[in-house]
This record gives structure tokens, C-alpha cells and sequence, in this order.
């Protein structure tokens, strides 16, 4: 038994394959992991459960019952702002449960588990990013296990990976996170899905389809960060005519003008939402940093909101593991 310290890092995600119940398969994810932000938890066996953040308290208390310990010590350094859409939560889970596993030298499958975290129902892009990094694709459900009502926490598994690939190294991501309300999360945001799933066109499903086997995957091969940032940016605008209803527009606002902003900048070469925001991405390049964070901050100027801008690359590796 060590004390152990795991560093998980943020996601961007980038929308769904289908949410229409016409056809077979349900959700199907598309997404990134990023070098940036990230956090890391710490854990030492203990004989009780001793956590000063609620977050991690929340999910060291359910990785002791999951694991049969008796307790663990665990800090947090570092973060990234939850509900936001970079995926915080997943990754404050996993991370909490492998360092109190790691701690107590048990085993621990994160994928098998993370049903038991309430994490991976309908998205295995955080997972699978916590596993091995890269850009995934999952292959979602079947849609005849769609339920009205939520299934219990740890009800369901994680949806398998279609496809993942690395990441270009000069490949970076431009993402302006505005000063305004959290996303939806818990209860409403499971409302707000099955209200989404239940009243789903099948249309953007099938234009869908299309984009990402012939111009998502063709651009992650051949390399092309343009090409890319414009067909994910079209994966984002489609799930968008999904979710309209719920989040008053295509997109979240303001996040509707930012990404008009980004659109507009020849640094950027694709932008969207981040799952429900309020975060926003740009696809760009090494050479094109500078002038995409200028980009970043014109666009909140635009829309007249404060608000953080950074770049990150990608992240072609899973969560860290080190006992200290």
C-alpha cells in the first residue's frame, strides 16, 4: 500500500451520432482529450474516508464501498470548473477511484466501474480518454434499451470504442469557457436528454452518418486540422437543431456568438459547443496560437462576457499514475 496520486485531464466533446429512437443504435460519441486542465487526486490508505473537496469526499466514499477498504486520506490539486463541458466530472471520478484503488494495491477496471461513479451512460468519450487519450468514437447503445425513466446508478456499461485515434501533435484546440451559468448536470440534465431523445428528428442522424465517415475520419487521417475543424464544427451544429428546444438555439447562449466570432477568424478552422457548454472550441495549429487566444478573447468582447481563453494540444495518453 502506497500513497498514490492519479492526473486525469479534460475533454471536449463534440456531439452525438444519433438521438432520433427511429433508429438502431442511440447516442454514439464523438470526442477529444486535451493536455489541458487537469487534476490531480491523492490518495493514502486510511481507516476512515478523510476528503476536504465535497466532490472528491462524494466519489472516495463510493470507491471505498466499491473496493472493500476500510478508508482513505485523499487531497485534490488542481481542477477545471464542473459543468462547463470538459467533461470535470468523469474525470474527477475515475481519478478518485484509481488513486484509492492504486493506494490500497487493488485492481480496478474504470470502465467496468464507472457505471458504479454514475459516469459513462451515454458518453464513453471521458472513459476512454481517461484509459488511453486520443480522439473516440463510441458506438452507443442499442435503442431498444432506452428507458423512459433513468436506469438506477450502475444499471448500464460504458459504451465500447468505435475508433480512436491519435491525435496530429501540431494539432491544438482554442477554448473560450464564458463567465455565465453552468450547464445543465444530475436530474436535469437527464431530463433535458430524454425530453431531447423522445421528441428526435431522425434527419440530422442520417446527414450525420455522412460527415463523420467522410469527413471526420478522412481528416484525422490525412492529417488535415482544417478539415477537421470544419466537420466537427458541422457534428456540432446538427446535434444543435437536436437540442434547440432545450437550450433556447443551436446553441447555449451566449455560446451562439462566440462561436459566430470564431467562425468569422481565419485562425480558427472549425468551432462549436462543448457537450452543453457553456464552453466553446476552436480547431487550430501550432503556428496559429497566438492569433486563435486573440480570436478567443475578441469573441467574448463580441458578446459582451467575461470569461477564460486558452490553448491545449491533444492528449494521446491516458490518466498518470505515481505513487509519491
Amino acid at each position: 500500500m502506497a500513497r498514490t496520486t492519479v492526473t486525469a485531464h479534460a475533454r471536449l466533446h463534440f456531439g452525438f451520432c444519433n438521438l432520433s429512437l427511429a433508429h438502431e443504435r442511440l447516442y454514439g460519441s464523438l470526442g477529444v482529450g486535451l493536455d489541458r486542465p487537469s487534476v490531480s487526486v491523492t490518495a493514502a490508505p486510511a481507516d476512515a474516508v478523510g476528503a476536504d473537496h465535497p466532490t472528491v469526499r462524494e466519489y472516495a466514499d463510493r470507491a471505498v464501498e466499491l473496493l472493500g477498504v476500510d478508508g482513505a486520506d485523499v487531497s485534490v490539486e488542481g481542477g477545471f470548473p464542473r459543468h462547463v463541458g470538459l467533461g470535470s466530472g468523469t474525470q474527477f471520478a475515475l481519478a478518485t477511484l484509481a488513486a484509492v484503488a492504486r493506494a490500497h494495491d487493488r485492481p480496478v477496471d474504470v470502465r467496468d466501474r464507472a457505471p458504479d461513479l454514475g459516469r459513462g451512460g451515454r458518453s464513453g468519450v471521458g472513459v476512454a480518454t481517461f484509459e488511453d487519450g486520443g480522439i473516440v468514437l463510441d458506438v452507443g447503445h442499442p435503442t431498444a434499451r432506452f428507458t423512459t425513466d433513468r436506469p438506477a446508478i450502475g444499471k448500464w456499461s460504458v459504451p465500447p470504442v468505435a475508433a480512436q485515434h491519435a491525435i496530429p501533435e501540431d494539432w491544438r484546440f482554442l477554448v473560450v469557457v464564458p463567465d455565465t451559468p453552468a450547464g445543465p448536470s444530475g436530474d436535469a440534465e437527464d431530463r433535458s436528454m430524454r425530453s431531447t431523445v423522445e421528441s428526435a428528428s431522425s434527419a440530422p442522424s442520417d446527414r450525420l452518418a455522412g460527415v463523420i465517415l467522410r469527413r471526420v475520419l478522412p481528416a484525422i487521417t490525412e492529417r488535415s486540422a482544417e478539415r477537421f475543424g470544419a466537420a466537427v464544427a458541422e457534428v456540432g451544429r446538427l446535434n444543435g437543431t437536436w437540442y434547440a428546444d432545450e437550450q433556447g438555439g443551436v446553441y447555449r447562449p451566449p455560446a451562439g456568438e462566440l462561436v459566430a466570432a470564431l467562425d468569422d477568424d481565419p485562425s480558427v478552422y472549425g468551432a462549436g459547443q462543448s457537450s452543453w457548454g457553456p464552453a466553446v472550441y476552436g480547431v487550430t495549429d501550432a503556428d496559429r496560437v497566438a492569433a486563435a487566444r486573440t480570436a478567443g478573447r475578441a469573441a467574448l468582447d463580441a458578446a459582451g462576457v467575461d470569461g477564460r481563453v486558452f490553448v491545449a494540444a491533444g492528449r494521446n495518453r491516458g490518466a498518470e499514475r505515481r505513487n509519491d
